[in-house]
């Protein structure tokens, strides 16, 4: 019981210390690249998190708590997790003989569904902690803490804070009604966002990621609505012209967005500020005119248009008004999505039948790059926050399903398996 109270002692100084994970020396620290086709993922070692109480490494629940910390940074892609049944989970294994580049290893403890975390990183040719931090909680937010520690171990690693404490929308189909939900980045939390026992299409986090707008079919007209998802029942309408009022694009600085009305008969883009007021029409009578998504600067943004006769993508100025055509290979251009990091935009694209994913940058004329190749339709690609990674809905069988891959192509994995067909897939930090 000494034992305990000197680590719980601990824990409280940690917490107050180790908030910002500190590495013991910024000197010669060189970050990778995981963009780099040729980058040697780390091996890291997870062992079984050990009961402070029985310093027992075969607890059900230790296990658990290392496989959702494994499973999360397995999940950016640049990790590589050495079995722990391997060297039966112990915390004292050998790792230079493993070839663990880094071991993290935690120590709990449960009383009264209060759980207690110490977790630290290692550097095996050293010894060294790398970092250190202690949470507490209820037991049922064992994984935040688990991704929040996920999150800064990839930022030591890399530089940029991890994507594990994110949340992803998307939209699943039951029959016949369509709602959006919103989950973690492992499926273990999810929760349903709208009730309108309809169609619900292309949900969109304002950037403040407190809110999800999105498009409702419930009455005979498209509504376009704003939910708060800190209380899910704060929803208002946005727009609730005559005919279609479809997929908000949020400015930056979300205080305008982008929507395709049609209360002119033709679909073009409006610019509204953030109460649903009309500030401006951006294009008229040139086509049909959707999917608009802001550059990160806020400066410019990319729509879909077939005023050329085809669906294509197009740029448009917000200062000048002039639009300049993006793309001209393709038979249908759709759904893009501008990196919140870089000029990459991504996008679906109509090949022999089947639509593809492509990025492409900005600019005059800039080649795209095919992502997918397979022989399944891949469609409604979006950017992860960290601009690393891809999100999007690929026909499985009859059904359609949220997958998600590098930005190059690699590491392709479908996400979650819920039933149904999953579309529409938007992804944000957690505020």
């Amino acid at each position: 019981m000494k034992t305990a109270r000197v680590f719980f002692v601990a824990c409280v100084f940690t917490c107050l210390g180790l908030l910002h994970p500190q590495p013991l020396s910024a000197e010669g620290l060189v970050y990778l690249d995981i963009t780099s086709p040729e980058a040697r993922k780390v091996s890291l070692a997870v062992p079984w998190f050990v009961a402070e109480a029985s310093d027992d490494q075969q607890q059900p629940l230790g296990k658990e708590l290392a496989q959702i910390l494994s499973s999360a940074l397995q999940f950016h892609g640049i990790i590589s997790i050495i079995p722990p049944e391997t060297y039966g989970g112990s915390q004292t294994a050998d790792w230079k003989q493993l070839n663990a580049d880094y071991a993290i290893l935690g120590r709990y403890d449960l009383s009264s569904e209060t759980l207690r975390l110490e977790l630290r990183l290692i550097d095996p040719a050293s010894g060294n902690m790398i970092i250190g931090r202690a949470f507490k909680g209820p037991l049922s937010e064992k994984d935040e803490m688990l991704f929040r520690f996920c999150d800064s171990v990839i930022k030591q690693l890399t530089g940029e804070q991890g994507i594990a404490s994110s949340q992803i929308a998307f939209v699943s189909l039951n029959g016949m009604v369509k709602e959006a939900f919103i989950t973690d980045i492992l499926g273990n939390h999810f929760r349903q966002v709208t009730r309108h026992h309809n169609l619900v299409v292309s949900p969109r986090f304002t950037p403040d990621n407190l809110f999800l707008s999105y498009t409702s079919y419930h009455t005979e007209n498209q509504i376009l609505y704003i939910t708060d998802l800190r209380q899910s029942q704060t929803t208002r309408p946005l727009s609730q012209r005559r005919g279609m009022n479809l997929a908000p694009a949020w400015a930056p600085d979300g205080r305008t967005m982008i929507v395709t009305l049609s209360i002119d008969g033709n679909p073009d883009l409006y610019l509204l500020d953030n109460r649903g007021n009309i500030l401006e029409q951006l294009t008229k009578d040139e086509g049909v005119n959707v999917s608009a998504s802001f550059s990160s600067d806020g400066n410019r943004f990319v729509f879909v248009s077939d005023r050329s006769g085809r669906p294509q993508l197009f740029l448009m100025d917000l200062g000048s008004k002039k639009a300049q055509r993006l793309t001209y290979t393709g038979l249908e251009n759709a759904e893009p999505d501008w990196s919140p990091k870089e000029d990459l935009i991504v996008y679906s694209s109509l090949v022999d039948g089947i639509y593809q994913i492509f990025t492409i940058k900005p600019e005059a004329n800039a080649e795209p790059t095919q992502i997918t190749k397979d022989l399944t339709n891949d469609e409604q690609p979006a950017w992860s926050p960290d601009g690393k990674q891809i999100i999007f809905s690929k026909q499985v069988g009859g059904l359609y399903k949220i997958y998600v891959m590098m930005k190059n192509g690699t590491l392709e994995r479908q996400l979650f398996s819920f039933p149904g067909s999953q579309s529409y897939p938007r992804w944000a930090r957690k505020p």
